[in-house]
């Protein structure tokens, strides 16, 4: 069997987490001096103002890279599909407060699909499957303390056989390549057709803030496709034939 598995993530929801980082950019702001040579209180102002809004916007973007952190963000959104069924989203409207849930619900999910007294070991595929994905979903189950599955790879090797990775297989180990890119090169719909808008993981906190998380599941049940697809022409299940030379 087939998992077809992608995450959509968020930021650091805890107040603890965010007071911390503001904490950060509060410090950062007093230690501020001007140049020696600055006399004039206008330009010492000016200079102060301008080195504050950097911080304010370095402080931005630290706080959206916590997306990345299952220490530190959360899941908002999965998506997965079972070899060539329609893919399936966990999400809720109520996206701050049921973040177990969700994860629970998938965990069943998997279980239901699998018995691994009597069927093979699934395979698990994604892009950035083993960077992220899977990784992230491992240290969210650790801090909220919820058991996935035993039989679910979560410390994998790129060239483990319980996975396998998009990126790794187009671009090789170690090295990146994105999912757009790809479906672009493979004439596949890029991100955000199945809504209509340009939207990819960086933006996924602006949709859901915006109240439109069922945007993002449509979203991320659009990268699934993609990813299958993708998989399919990597491991030659589906060929296109080359373009007639002109």
């Amino acid at each position: 069997m087939n998992v077809y598995l992608d995450l959509e993530t968020l930021p650091a929801q805890s107040p603890d987490a965010i007071a911390e980082l503001k904490r950060q950019a509060e410090e950062e702001k007093a230690a501020i001096r001007p140049p020696s040579n600055y006399k004039d209180e206008a330009k010492i102002a000016e200079y102060v103002a301008a080195k504050q809004a950097e911080i304010d916007a370095d402080a931005d973007d630290r706080y959206r890279k916590t997306s990345f952190d299952g220490a530190a963000g959360q899941i908002c959104v999965i998506g997965v599909a079972f070899d060539d069924e329609p893919p399936v989203t966990f999400w809720s409207k109520d996206w701050a407060g049921t973040e177990r849930q969700i994860m629970g619900d998938f965990f069943e999910e998997l279980k239901y699909r699998f018995e691994p007294s009597r069927d093979r070991r699934p395979v698990f595929i994604g892009h950035n499957l083993v960077g992220f994905d899977l990784r992230f979903l491992f240290q969210r189950s650790v801090m909220l303390g919820i058991r996935p599955p035993v039989w679910m790879p979560v410390n994998p090797r790129p060239w483990d056989d319980s996975v396998f990775d998009t990126m790794t297989a187009w671009a090789g180990f170690g090295n990146r390549v994105s999912l757009d890119k790809l479906c672009r090169s493979f004439g596949i719909a890029t991100k955000g057709s199945e809504i209509g808008e340009e939207i990819d993981g960086s933006k996924v906190w602006d949709f859901v803030q915006a109240g439109r998380i069922s945007d993002v599941a449509k979203y991320c049940a659009g990268d699934i496709e993609r990813t299958r697809e993708i998989h399919k022409r990597l491991t030659f299940q589906s060929v296109q034939p080359l373009r007639a030379a002109a």
